[in-house]
């Protein structure tokens, strides 16, 4: 019963915070220059052009008559229509969405099986000489740009050594991208990078707090051998921080898909928000937001509960 309160409590939370998003990306879409009309018709447009367009689309209408009629799109998976493109923002979405999961998830997935062992490595050696040459390099990597790192990886792995091509997969469908795995390498390598340093630094930081916790200490008394007591009690309660962290760093990996699939140029969201940028295509823009703002809420809510599930402590805090 707990937890399903708990989860009934959280449910409502994400559903209170996404709306909040859709009012922000209302208002946005009202701020743009010249109102919404002049921003998706463009500097050109005359003023009958103007007025028709308002009446066409409610703009004409009280503002929160106005957020209803928006509301009520979206539920119906309207977006709006890409002005450049011509085409429904919903189904660039579709088409792109795909695409950019793939990538971050490949990047997530990487990044945290290389930044956990090696965080949890660092603390065992703390103070050591290995770990302040991880340190280093975990610093470094944090405060290298996204985009001299893909430079640095192109120049090196495609330039020099030849391994592997340039540009990401390409192709409408998941089955042409997986059909090019060495093609995924260096976009994959790209968005992990800072993720291995951000997260290797809180894996360290939570393995040594869990060795200095009791259960610890009564494990070792009691003969259990010490690479027992690190993976089967210290990685579990350990990995509490870096699942929450997690969550919150969804729109981080979107923010970075967009760099990555514009270097190589990848077929995803973030070349479609690039491209949308450079044309002053606002539906598809504020499309992305709302979609990456949802992303970042759902990402959370998991996190949440994913949180609770291995964190006993947490459970018996929030019940």
């Amino acid at each position: 019963m707990d937890t399903f309160l708990y989860l009934t409590r959280r449910i409502l939370q994400a559903l209170a915070v996404i709306l909040i998003v859709t009012v922000v990306v209302f208002c946005l879409l009202h701020a743009l220059p010249g109102g919404p009309a002049r921003g998706i018709l463009g500097p050109q447009a005359t003023a009958q052009q103007i007025a028709a367009f308002n009446h066409e689309q409610g703009l004409d209408r009280p503002l929160p008559v106005q957020y209803v009629y928006y509301l009520n799109t979206l539920l119906h998976g309207d977006l709006g229509t890409s002005y450049t493109l011509n085409e429904a923002v919903s189904r660039l979405i579709e088409q792109r969405l795909p695409k950019t999961l793939v990538l971050t998830v490949l990047s997530a997935i990487a990044g945290l099986a290389l930044a956990i062992p090696l965080g949890m490595w660092q603390a065992v050696r703390r103070n050591r000489p290995v770990d302040y040459v991880i340190t280093t390099l975990s610093f470094v990597a944090y405060s290298t740009p996204v985009y001299f790192l893909g430079l640095v990886l192109v120049l090196v792995f495609t330039q020099v050594l030849n391994w592997f091509p340039s540009q990401a997969p390409q192709g409408d469908t998941l089955g042409q991208v997986f059909a090019q795995p060495n093609a995924l390498v260096l976009p994959v390598v790209a968005g992990a990078a800072s993720m291995v340093a951000v997260f290797s630094r809180y894996m360290r930081a939570a393995t040594l707090e869990n060795l200095s916790e009791d259960y610890v200490r009564t494990a070792r008394a009691g003969g259990s051998r010490p690479r027992a007591i690190l993976w089967r009690h210290v990685l579990r309660n350990s990995l509490t921080p870096v699942v929450a962290m997690l969550g919150y760093y969804v729109p981080v990996l979107f923010g970075g898909a967009l760099v990555v699939e514009q270097l190589f140029n990848y077929p995803g969201m973030g070349l479609l928000f690039w491209s949308a940028a450079q044309s002053s295509d606002y539906p598809v823009l504020l499309g992305c937001v709302l979609v990456i703002s949802v992303a970042t809420v759902i990402g959370t809510l998991l996190a949440d509960v994913v949180q609770r599930i291995i964190d006993p402590r947490v459970k018996a805090d929030r019940t």
